[in-house]
């Protein structure tokens, strides 16, 4: 399989729009305590820590989107693929602080109540 080299920077409004269109899988490499406090509509949790290339779902019709906190994990879960051979080469660029930052829908647990919150 061929691996791209050069990571690609997407930015929210697409990401979003790619994901509500079903057109990219979202892949979450944050840890399951981050993930539970605050996720995007749709991502998939595989956190870094126990990140493992050749466990990404495979669907040719939907390409991987990374995603992260700031965007420095989803890279190096790319760069993880690629050493690989995985050819996953696209992130959320400033991930989930980009996200919110541009108004986009999200979930997350209010500290105070316990519940979850949609965002939107």
């Amino acid at each position: 399989m061929t691996t791209p080299s050069k990571l690609r920077d997407l930015d929210p409004a697409t990401v979003h729009d790619d994901l509500r269109a079903g057109r990219i899988l979202l892949v979450d490499v944050r840890e399951p305590q981050e993930f539970a406090v605050e996720r995007i509509h749709g991502a998939m949790l595989f956190p870094l820590s126990t990140f493992d290339p050749a466990m990404l779902p495979q669907d040719p019709g939907k390409p991987i989107v990374f995603q992260c906190g700031s965007g420095k994990r989803s890279a190096m879960a790319a760069a993880k693929c690629r050493e690989a051979g995985i050819a996953v080469n696209a992130h959320l660029a400033g991930g989930m602080m980009a996200w919110k930052a541009a108004g986009m829908p999200y979930v997350s647990l209010d500290s105070a109540t316990g519940q979850v919150v949609d965002r939107r």
